[in-house]
């Protein structure tokens, strides 16, 4: 049984091969000639052959827009253009070269002509081949100049020396001059050497920086700001003569320094204007002459980051659920302030604590019980309103 499937899949596969090709319809497209034609054919070439036109070694090809090898396969599709670019005689310095490339440059780099940019070359590379040309080709070549006491390697195609450095950006300039001289003609040996003759003023500025200097402002408005007087910085100015000869500096001296603006002050007045407000904060109705926001944090007699439990504060009363602690400077101004903490309620300024470097801090009290429900609801920024009355020694500047 499995002898009969084999034989029967060999004739099925004879007879599969054995059917003829589908023809393929392609355009062909020859200059201003165009035609249509159907094959079994598999190639360009074949195809245009059987067409019978004829195709010479420097001709290319193009399917649909692309370069093929004429013995590319052609594969089925719902459009073939073949088109056919034909050559054209180009004369490069005289020599004719027969070349179906699309740009001077690709037929140059065909006939093994490798191009530099210091080349020159007319017309340019990227001009399009439409027709017999003739195509002007001057190679660079490479040279070697010692400047500023560096060598540099460049191309050039340049009639003179001072013709070469200008186009390599190294213009002889003021007292400059070269070997060989600008005006002859490039060296054999490929070395040219520039001798730098110049001299600099070397201006350096110096910024003079101003103070600040603040001031009380009745009409400012507590803990706020307002430039009375913007400050400037001033500047001054050092001028350094030097003179380089070939690159190398032979001569140095530096000049008085000259004061071009001197600094202005500024001048920042602080409030010092108390204003009474009221709000509602927690269903309380509040009082207040100054609302600071703070980082607040808790503590209790026995979790103070201390080596022991402090039950007593630094006014002597005890820790407990109502006193407050702010860094020492503020508790020697604001001991015994009233101040109202949303998320905690009334408290006054009892306590000393070390507070957070770059804050405004506050520290909240508690007992050592309610401080084990309470804890991880701080370390966050609150709003704390100072309520009246308006005490007589304000702090105007909180720091």
């Amino acid at each position: 049984m499995k002898y009969l499937y084999r034989a029967a899949l060999g004739m099925a596969l004879a007879l599969l091969a054995c059917q003829p090709r589908p023809r393929l319809t392609v355009i062909v497209l020859d200059g201003e000639q165009s035609q249509i034609l159907t094959s079994r054919e598999r190639t360009p070439l074949g195809l245009l052959q059987e067409a019978g036109i004829p195709l010479h070694p420097a001709d290319r090809l193009l399917l649909n827009g692309r370069v093929v090898a004429p013995e590319a396969p052609l594969e089925p599709a719902a459009r073939l253009v073949l088109q056919i670019r034909r050559a054209v005689t180009l004369e490069i310095n005289d020599r004719p070269l027969q070349s179906a490339a699309f740009t001077v440059g690709e037929a140059l780099s065909e006939a093994g002509i490798s191009l530099y940019a210091a080349d020159r070359l007319d017309p340019p590379a990227e001009m399009p081949i439409q027709g017999a040309m003739r195509i002007t080709y001057v190679p660079s070549r490479e040279f070697t100049v010692n400047v500023d006491g560096t060598q540099l390697r460049i191309r050039s195609a340049a009639a003179t020396v001072g013709e070469a450095l200008a186009e390599a950006g190294i213009p002889l300039l003021g007292l400059d001059s070269s070997q060989p001289s600008e005006n002859e003609a490039l060296p054999q040996d490929g070395l040219i050497r520039v001798v730098r003759v110049s001299e600099a003023l070397i201006l350096a500025q110096k910024s003079i920086p101003y103070q600040v200097h603040f001031q009380p402002s009745a009409e400012v408005e507590l803990d706020h700001q307002e430039i009375v007087q913007a400050g400037r910085p001033g500047l001054s100015v050092t001028r350094t003569r030097v003179r380089y000869e070939d690159g190398k500096e032979v001569w140095r001296q530096a000049e008085a320094e000259t004061l071009v603006r001197p600094p202005r002050d500024q001048v920042v007045g602080y409030g010092t204007k108390v204003v009474t407000r009221t709000t509602v904060v927690d269903g309380v109705p509040l009082q207040y002459w100054r609302a600071v926001p703070m980082f607040a944090t808790a503590y209790s007699p026995c979790h103070s980051a201390a080596d022991r439990c402090y039950p007593g504060t630094a006014s002597g009363k005890p820790v407990q659920k109502g006193v407050a602690a702010f860094i020492y400077s503020w508790y020697l101004n604001m001991r015994g302030q009233p101040l109202y903490i949303p998320g905690y309620g009334y408290a006054t300024v009892e306590d000393v604590g070390g507070g957070i470097p770059g804050k405004a801090w506050i520290d909240l009290g508690y007992s050592d019980a309610e401080f084990e429900q309470v804890a991880n609801q701080w370390g966050r920024w609150v709003t704390v309103y100072f309520l009246t009355p308006v005490p007589s020694n304000i702090m105007y500047i909180l720091e």
